[in-house]
């Protein structure tokens, strides 16, 4: 039997009360139907680990202009809302908690992957660096439209109606993507931000974006229904800093007057580049100095060191990201001491059942 007791027991957050201290990392899973709607293929996968306290359901583009890669969901339109709701009362039925990542890729994207007529926009007019996965194979990212006041503003609201939205479709709350590369981040980094107004060049500046961004979302769902996931020195997508750990302090510390349910963050040797140059830091230590909230700490964490990182009172909530896609049932293995599954890399972004809800069970009982 488990001996992870702090793991396995209840817990606040913000306005929910969870049932243990075992997230569920937001994972990109290329599985969307046509047009971005989830389809019942979701539905069946996001209940079948229903087990953890909470799902940090996959990032979801809050635009047409926000999507970069192929099959990924929306929560911009009328359908998606619909075929959300289906994944979030089969959720609910099973006793879980569920909130949705709010995405906006940036520059991360490539026209075939987007609808006709949408741009890939971003902080300043830099390409990222990479191929990106298309319909006709792995092209160039091509060089972003620098957005200017009012394209900055109407995104800002796309997101506060993205977040309304997905209350709608039955989440308990969202999660703002803030974290490897993406739009927001690349707002944050010196690298991919060559700005001169008022969303450039101080780092107070630079996470400018992130604040007003939170503060939408807070006003329009509440602030106890909202969570922010960072990448503190971490390297990815190409966005990099000159001095990560001013820009992290700031980034975090401005955040406390929200009063926002959890901060999210993910340790440095599992967010991008293995060789970063911060790659030793302790980015959720890092982190608990300077946020006076809940915090939810992911990456590379097996249960005895997810354990220990509660004992440790760093962290509130532990998320698990690729153990969840094997094993379905991670909490129970967990209470029972069961071994884990390992997931098929291979099947990770493809399509169907294959390597995304088929992975048994341990107790062929507790499967759906």
């Amino acid at each position: 039997m488990s001996s992870h007791e702090r793991l396995l027991s209840p817990a606040s957050l913000g306005a929910w009360r969870l049932r243990n201290r075992i997230a569920m990392a937001p994972m990109t899973r290329s599985r969307a139907g046509a047009g971005g709607v989830p389809t019942s293929l979701n539905t069946r996968y996001y209940a079948q680990r229903a087990g953890a306290g909470l799902i940090i359901a996959e990032a979801a583009q809050i635009s047409p202009e926000a999507q970069g890669y192929l099959r990924t969901p929306g929560i911009h339109g009328a359908e998606q809302i619909r075929g959300w709701r289906a994944v979030t009362d089969a959720v609910h039925e099973r006793g879980g908690t569920i909130v949705l990542q709010l995405w906006h890729v940036g520059r991360c994207t490539h026209p075939e992957n987007r609808l006709p007529g949408t741009r890939g926009v971003a902080p300043s007019a830099i390409a990222a660096p990479g191929r990106i996965f298309t319909p006709s194979g792995l092209l160039p990212m091509p060089v972003p439209v620098a957005l200017d006041r009012a394209g900055i503003e109407a995104i800002v609201a796309d997101y506060g109606r993205a977040a309304a939205n997905a209350l709608d479709a039955g989440f308990d709350g969202v999660e703002l993507h803030a974290a490897n590369g993406y739009l927001i981040d690349q707002f944050l980094h010196s690298s991919s931000n060559l700005r001169t107004d008022e969303y450039g060049g101080s780092i107070s500046n630079r996470c400018r974006l992130l604040r007003d961004v939170a503060a939408r979302l807070a006003e329009r769902v509440g602030a106890d229904r909202v969570g922010v996931r960072l990448s503190p020195f971490g390297a990815f997508n190409g966005a990099v800093d000159d001095d990560p750990e001013h820009l992290f302090a700031t980034a975090i510390e401005g955040l406390n007057p929200l009063g926002i349910a959890y901060l999210h963050v993910i340790n440095v040797e599992v967010s991008g580049d293995r060789n970063a140059a911060h790659a030793s830091v302790d980015a959720v230590a890092f982190a608990r100095s300077r946020w006076r909230g809940s915090l939810i700490a992911a990456g590379g964490y097996t249960a005895d060191d997810a354990e220990e990182e509660l004992a440790s009172g760093q962290a509130d909530v532990v998320a698990f990201g690729r153990p969840f896609i094997a094993n379905p049932d991670l909490v129970e293995r967990i209470r029972s001491g069961r071994p884990w599954a390992e997931p098929q890399r291979a099947t990770f972004y493809t399509e169907g059942e294959a390597g995304y809800t088929d992975y048994p069970a341990a107790d062929p009982i507790a499967a759906i």
